[in-house]
């Protein structure tokens, strides 16, 4: 971790000195400002809070919104509930992850996406459901799903484009 994201955590665990309680507030502004939890960081979580390091693991490991890993700048959480999965999402899904060239829990070589997996999303009459960068997209097909990603895509190019 470099000196500046180390004063990031040190800000983040400001006044939360020995506040265990804490400590998933503290995990989610982390995981917030950096799009994942760093090794480094949950040290400092575990010294800084007083909260045993492997405490601090188990939180991390144990909840879904926390990830170890870095994640891609666009996340992709495809619904496999029953109602998606009878409605199609393991096809769609098989084919977007063909077309990014990654598997379930990855991220792409340029760092654009992360596809992750979950067993529900709460929108059940909708189905199937992704959710892209936060945004609930319903009635996916695999059509729709590439062309999602595809506008996310030439969203990223024209900016770069234009610079």
């Amino acid at each position: 971790m470099t000196t500046a994201d180390a004063k990031r955590v040190d800000t983040i665990l400001k006044g939360r000195e020995g506040a265990s309680g804490e400590l998933i507030e503290a995990l989610q502004d982390i995981q917030d400002a950096f799009k994942y939890l760093p090794e480094e960081a949950l040290r400092s979580v575990s010294e800084k809070m007083a909260v045993p390091l492997i405490e601090v693991f188990r939180v991390a490991n144990y909840y879904k919104a926390f990830t170890l890993q870095p994640r891609g700048r666009h996340l992709l959480t495809v619904c496999m509930g029953t109602a998606c999965h009878v409605r199609g999402a393991p096809r769609f899904l098989d084919e977007v992850l063909g077309q990014l060239d990654i598997k379930p829990g990855e991220t792409t070589e340029d760092g654009d996406f992360t596809v992750e997996t979950v067993n529900c999303l709460g929108a059940c009459a909708l189905g199937p459901v992704v959710v892209l960068d936060g945004k609930y997209h319903d009635h996916m097909t695999a059509g729709k799903l590439r062309a999602l990603i595809q506008g996310t895509l030439s969203k990223k190019a024209k900016k770069t484009g234009d610079r």
